[in-house]
């Protein structure tokens, strides 16, 4: 070919290179209202607006999702069968779309079995390295897996050879790492017998106490009719035999009535339904209960560490797994250096690259042995970022929500490196986010509102940071927003002694944290501040603790199950209208016999996506039509269900329907700035932030003096954080104490004493740096804090 025949770069554009916006047209899903935009590639567009205004619905439940549904569907039917089944978005047009990788603020597996090291694949290269060069040697990698029992078994096989039985005999073992003793737990339980029953009454008296054993359910019914024990007689007065029967009992198959079952001792069956879990994953009232019913220990044979003595007999210079995995990373990384060996070279160097990107990503204060289900969201999303950090994969699009989450304005700086490292690379970065540093590095930003929920899903504003400054949108004008310091401060009425606290990495603690006035607790990310608060603070009565824990809903929950609104609700219908609460539930005998209340109907395709379609019976309400019949103040269930907040506040606050326990837990919901949501909205489709206030709402209703606060700002708007700042000077004015582990300034600035952790991350924090106003704060400057903070407030 000649080369006048070949178009040259300068006369003619290459197609392919015309491609570089991903276009969304009439986009529907969730709150949006048909929105059209187009987000440039290759660059880092940050989302913007009040929490539920539809930046997740946008980026996440439409464009994240259609990338991800069209790589699953180059998978074969039979591979699709296997992997979870995804709806495509409500949007007209599509285009322009990359392989999406998002990066999530969902906590990691709450498996009580998961810890950093198994959740980053790094506990799989240290043992494989233990494997190949401890001594003594112990055998295959699984020798160190805590995961892993170590089983042996022999006998007699049976097969045919050459037409002739044979018979053989076969052993066989399995060498693992597991601790024996606590199965690999490193904690051993105790239960406490007397929260389990009342041994002075009978079991059809209600002796068991346990949640959800109720005197005419399944869980009592299989004791009282399985003939091992005699139902009307007081536990206290059981036999030897009776006794044990009722309590460890192995499995057996009995027969109660006409139906099969397996009856087992009340202990065994109390740990396989509710100790198994992990804590931070169950509802609130069973976490009470096993709280109460249960004392958790350290392992006295493996101390803690999982691993059976042989795991932790075999060394690499002096150091076993467990001590390896004990060290934070930062050390770790240090001491894997030391470790020459040819022969594991390339093992070496993944597990370098692995703890470095720990460290560079600001984790490096964490150890392998956490447990996965006690990181914050923060730290969480980060842990899940370190696997993308060494990518050499460009032209992908990293869907981000909220990275800031859990950092200092000291850490944002790092995590605003990492965004624009991956976006040079050549990558699509999109980002939900609230925080003006964050928005600051944005190439593009899209900004929606201009409310909530239904006030929301439009787009208010598409350009540049300096275009977002000066429109009249509710970001803009908040962006420039700085709180004040405050001129006068609360006087307090007495102080909580904390005294010689060493929960995790604080040394030696000593500090008084005022009552009766506004308290933030702050530092760097690792630097303490929840080791302090939630170990030392004693859950005491008067102390109402509202962590991070994001809370978990189906699309059969809503807030008014949720904030326990449905009770009284359900109880004035039943009593207005003379007949049994359960009918005005969705989830009992008020369900709509077509969709059991459900409100949609779901067919399975297979492979296929799942599709939903309104119930043509009760038209989406999930109640049976007998039961919409019955009002209360001239509303049936589904239309009190419909309301919004801010109505049920005046439905309930007066005339026929005055209902006071009701309108106490609406006026909470109101105060956190959840007005707009409605009574019966599916959990699931609520924001992170909305989530967060939800939470916040019903633990405001709970009788208590100290509340203690954990990150409470947590995916909420720059307007909405204002609207907080109000909410906790009306909780210290009406004579609460309010303790708040926070990073945000506008938090920090308008408290009435800060105590600031530090000075740095892990075993180099720990220490208290500074307790006093938030004025002698910024003028004192000698923090990582203060210095932040007297540059947010422009001293």
């Amino acid at each position: 070919m000649t080369a006048s025949a070949s178009p040259s770069p300068q006369s003619s554009a290459v197609v392919a290179d015309s491609h570089d916006l991903i276009r969304v047209q009439g986009a529907r899903e969730n709150n949006l209202k048909n929105i059209s935009v187009d987000i440039p590639k290759r660059r880092l567009t940050v989302f913007t607006g009040v929490s539920g205004s539809g930046k997740s619905s946008l980026v996440f439940s439409t464009i994240a999702a259609e990338s991800q549904r069209m790589i699953n569907e180059t998978y074969s039917a039979f591979l699709q069968g296997f992997m979870p089944s995804l709806a495509r978005p409500d949007v007209d047009v599509l285009s322009g779309l990359t392989t999406a990788i998002i990066v999530d603020q969902e906590r990691m597996g709450a498996n009580a079995r998961s810890t950093v090291g198994t959740a980053t694949d790094a506990n799989a290269l240290l043992r494989i390295l233990f494997s190949r060069l401890g001594q003594p040697h112990l055998g295959p990698p699984q020798a160190f897996s805590f995961n892993v029992a170590s089983i042996s078994g022999a006998g007699a096989v049976t097969m045919e050879k050459g037409g002739i039985t044979v018979k053989e005999r076969r052993s066989f073992t399995v060498t693992g790492g597991m601790c024996p003793r606590c199965e690999g737990m490193g904690t051993v339980n105790d239960i406490d017998l007397t929260q389990l029953y009342d041994d002075s009454k009978s079991l059809n008296e209600g002796a068991l106490t346990i949640p959800g054993y109720t005197a005419d359910g399944w869980g009592v019914r299989i004791f009282t009719g399985s003939g091992f024990l005699d139902a009307d007689k007081p536990i206290r007065e059981y036999t030897q035999k009776e006794l044990r029967d009722f309590l460890y009992k192995e499995p057996v198959k009995v027969k109660v009535g006409d139906i099969n079952m397996t009856y087992e001792g009340l202990v065994p069956k109390v740990q396989k339904s509710m100790l198994s879990k992990d804590r931070e994953a169950m509802q609130p009232h069973i976490r009470a209960f096993v709280d109460r019913a249960v004392t958790f220990a350290t392992c006295p044979d493996c101390g803690g560490t999982r691993l059976n003595e042989g795991a932790r007999s075999s060394r690499i210079a002096g150091v076993n797994i467990a001590e390896a995995c004990a060290m934070q990373i930062s050390d770790l990384a240090a001491w894997v250096r030391t470790v020459d060996d040819p022969s594991v070279a390339p093992l070496l160097a993944a597990l370098q690259h692995l703890f470095d990107s720990f460290t560079e990503i600001g984790l490096g204060y964490l150890s392998l042995d956490r447990p996965a289900g006690t990181l914050s969201g923060g730290e969480a999303q980060r842990t899940k970022l370190i696997r993308h950090l060494g990518s050499s994969l460009t032209d992908v699009t990293y869907v981000f929500d909220e990275p800031t989450i859990g950092l200092h304005p000291h850490d944002i700086q790092r995590m605003n490196e990492l965004l624009l490292r991956l976006r040079d690379k050549g990558n699509t970065v999109l980002v939900v986010e609230h925080k003006p540093e964050m928005i600051a590095i944005a190439d593009h930003v899209i900004d929606l509102g201009p409310g909530a929920g239904t006030a929301g899903g439009s787009v208010c504003f598409e350009g540049t940071l300096e275009g977002l400054r000066s429109s009249d949108t509710l970001t803009g004008r908040h962006l420039d927003y700085r709180a004040r310091v405050k001129d006068t401060v609360r006087t307090p009425a007495g102080a909580m002694e904390i005294r010689g606290a060493t929960a995790h990495n604080l040394q030696d603690v000593d500090v008084d944290i005022p009552l009766g006035v506004l308290v933030v607790i702050t530092g760097v990310a690792g630097s303490g501040k929840s080791s302090l608060v939630h170990g030392s603070v004693p859950a005491a009565a008067g102390v109402v603790a509202i962590d991070q824990g994001g809370i978990r809903g189906s699309r059969r929950s809503n807030p008014a199950t949720y904030t326990g609104l449905l009770e009284p609700i359900r109880k004035a219908f039943a009593k207005a209208n003379g007949v049994k609460p359960a009918l005005f539930s969705s989830n009992s005998e008020g369900a709509c016999p077509n969709c059991n209340g459900a409100g949609v109907i779901f067919t399975d395709l297979g492979p296929m996506a799942t599709v939903s379609t309104t119930c043509e019976v009760c038209e989406g309400k999930r109640f049976d039509a007998s039961v919409l019949e019955f009002r209360l103040g001239g509303r049936d269930i589904s239309e009190v269900l419909a309301m919004s907040v801010t109505d049920a506040v005046e439905f309930f606050g007066a005339g026929e329907a005055r209902l006071p326990a009701a309108h106490g837990i609406l006026l909470g919901l109101a105060d956190v700035g959840l007005g707009y949501l409605s009574l019966g909205q599916p959990l699931s489709t609520l924001s992170g932030g909305e989530r967060q206030r939800l939470k916040l709402a019903t633990h405001l209703s709970e009788k208590g003096g100290i509340y203690v606060l954990d990150e409470p700002t947590t995916g909420l708007h720059l307007a909405d954080v204002e609207q907080l700042l109000g909410l906790l000077d009306r909780l210290v004015d009406s004579g609460k104490s309010v303790i708040v582990v926070e990073h945000h300034q506008a938090v920090m600035a308008h408290a009435d004493w800060i105590i600031d952790l530090g000075p740095g991350a892990g075993h180099d924090g720990g220490r208290i740096v500074f307790e006093g106003t938030p004025a002698d704060l910024v003028s004192a400057r000698s923090t990582l804090t203060g210095q932040h903070l007297a540059a947010y407030v422009g001293a």
